[in-house]
């Protein structure tokens, strides 16, 4: 398996503050992908295993919250691997409005 996709978001709205943001924009997030969809979620204490479907592809994803950063994951199918930098790039530059 591949490297899953990794990228840190920086915030200043603490734990609890950065999760309700997230649990309102979660299918923010699933937008990122063209049709992009969540089909599954569920937290674990700070982190949220997601799965995104896309494209026909199920893309596995994590989010782990700290007081300062959400650190995301994601496990690209071999079919999306080719688009790795520019997810990257663009959870990179549009992830800090997914937390506004």
């Amino acid at each position: 398996m591949a490297d899953p996709v990794t990228v840190d978001i920086p915030h200043k709205l603490g734990l609890e503050g950065a999760r309700a943001r997230i649990e309102n924009g979660v299918g923010k997030l699933a937008g990122m992908f063209p049709g992009g969809t969540v089909v599954e979620q569920h937290w674990e204490g700070d982190s949220l295993s997601f799965t995104v479907q896309a494209m026909g592809q199920k893309v596995a994803s994590r989010l782990e919250l700290f007081e300062d950063r959400v650190h995301a994951e994601l496990d690209l199918p071999p079919f999306l691997r080719m688009f790795a930098d520019k997810i990257r790039g663009k959870l990179q530059k549009d992830g800090p409005a997914l937390l506004k």
